[in-house]
């Protein structure tokens, strides 16, 4: 990255690294010297108040404070000598006396060409830096008065001050050079480790906006790098879950939408198609009733005909209006379901004889295939309605050998009832929607019996209060229709009222 903080910070801490050098350096350039001459200084006055205490008290000539004197001037680099009002040479650390003698004369007498300067002057001495002008050397030489009279002089040296900030100077150009570039590996490792938990933040935050929740920070420790890295995750947890239950929230109402759409659909289409099965008989009772008011036929039996006309329509309007009423609810689940123990046998023989006027009349022979007893668990009432519509739906459609077959079969604790008749098979197109309301497979027919498209669907949702399934398959020489019911206890949600 062109602007990373690795960048930055390696930068900056080479920037104050560096600086720091260039720092040192100038102020060895600078000050050094001047600081190296004033301790000198202070090493000559500090060697001369020794000697001039001494001198007071007459005892600049005992071993004692000799070797002080000695040790004192070795240590800092001080050549003395003490000399008499009539010159004469009292005490020397020097070997040659005289040479020094005359370098001392000629420093006092400025024969050095006015290249002397004063650093500190008073009563009891002076301090002057000045050059050697045979050796070309610099020095600090102090000339003072000592209390018995005696003069003393004292030099030290002070040139080779200048090579040793040379030799510093360069020593550190290449220690600085050595630690800038160490100091920059070593920063760029470092603040690696504090970028790395960062970009990877970063990372975690990009997905985040695209809606990715699977990364996590993986960072360990208690830092404020990890502790953001923790607060990170737990906006990730509350994001995906936050995210989810909107997602869920609206796919319900999305749900919900489809099933009001839906529900408005059908209520369209309930409407229409009631309306479309009233207007049928409507129409003719208000037809015959008109011709009864009008008296065109003034027999008796063309009377008696129009009533018997009307009363059959009326009679058909009551039962589809009891059929619509009883499966609203079935599908509303305010219909009472009441389990109970009875013989299924005994119900499908009440059904069959009650339709056997009906059989009889086309013809239609029956079978019967059970056993002599057979309990289940279910609504008597309901399952005989089921019957009652899978019998009389199977009289107005046989054809060809007229007959039908009721089983009754035993499956893994089921009882399974078989209604077949013998006739033309539904067309497959037509097997799914022959449980809607209002639907009719062969609409000619079905008005010639007086059906409206609503038993099978009453079937359904009987079966679908039962908590039992139901269906119908084509057969090679027609068609049969089943349901199922429980034959023990287990399946059944209670043996009383569910």
């Amino acid at each position: 990255m062109r602007h990373s903080i690795t960048r930055k910070i390696t930068a900056i801490m080479i920037s104050i690294v560096a600086g720091t050098v260039l720092l040192c350096w100038f102020i060895n350039t600078t000050l050094l010297e001047s600081y190296y001459i004033e301790h000198k200084q202070k090493s000559l006055l500090d060697t001369f108040d020794m000697v001039y205490k001494e001198s007071g008290s007459g005892r600049t000539d005992e071993d004692e404070f000799l070797i002080k004197l000695e040790t004192k001037c070795s240590n800092s680099d001080i050549s003395y000598m003490i000399i008499s009002s009539d010159s004469t040479i009292m005490q020397s650390n020097v070997g040659n006396d005289e040479h020094l003698l005359f370098q001392f004369l000629s420093l006092i007498f400025h024969s050095n060409d006015g290249k002397a300067q004063v650093l500190k002057n008073t009563d009891e001495y002076m301090v002057e830096k000045t050059k050697d002008s045979r050796l070309k050397t610099d020095y600090l030489v102090l000339l003072g008065n000592l209390q018995n009279g005696n003069m003393i002089l004292m030099r030290t040296a002070v040139e080779s001050i200048k090579e040793s900030v040379d030799i510093a100077n360069q020593f550190l150009a290449y220690v600085g050079v050595i630690m800038v570039v160490l100091c920059a590996v070593i920063i760029y490792i470092v603040t690696r480790k504090i970028t790395n938990p960062i970009l990877q933040l970063a990372d975690i935050s990009k997905r985040m906006t695209n809606l990715d929740f699977d990364a996590k920070f993986q960072g360990k420790g208690e830092n404020e790098i990890n502790l953001l890295g923790d607060h990170m995750n737990q906006l990730s947890e509350t994001l995906e879950k936050t995210i989810s239950e909107l997602k869920s929230a609206n796919n319900e109402l999305q749900i919900d939408i489809e099933r009001k759409t839906e529900i408005d659909e059908m209520r369209k289409e309930f409407i229409s198609n009631v309306s479309h099965e009233l207007k049928t008989p409507i129409a003719l009772i208000q037809g015959y009733a008109e011709g009864l008011s009008e008296c065109i036929n003034d027999d008796a039996a063309s009377r008696e005909f129009y009533c018997e006309v009307i009363m059959d329509e009326a009679d058909k309007m009551n039962t589809m209006v009891k059929n619509l009423l009883t499966l609203n609810q079935l599908e509303s689940g305010s219909e009472q379901v009441v389990f109970e123990r009875f013989d299924l046998l005994e119900v499908i023989q009440g059904v069959v004889n009650a339709t056997a006027i009906l059989r009889e009349q086309s013809g239609i022979s029956l079978n019967i295939h059970a056993q002599e007893t057979e309990y289940v668990w279910a609504d008597e009432f309901k399952t005989e309605q089921v019957l009652t519509n899978y019998i009389s739906n199977a009289i107005h459609y046989a054809a060809g050998e007229k007959r039908i077959d009721v089983s009754v079969i035993q499956e893994d604790g089921k009882v399974r009832v078989e209604v077949f008749n013998t006739g033309n098979p539904i067309p497959e197109k037509e097997i799914s929607h022959i449980w809607d309301k209002f639907y009719k497979v062969d609409k000619a027919r079905t008005r010639e019996y007086g059906g409206n498209g609503i038993g099978l669907s009453i079937v359904k949702a009987i079966m679908d209060s039962f908590h039992q399934k139901c269906g119908v398959r084509n057969e090679e020489d027609g068609v049969t229709f089943w349901f199922e019911l429980d034959g023990r206890v287990s399946g059944c949600a209670d043996e009383g009222k569910n």
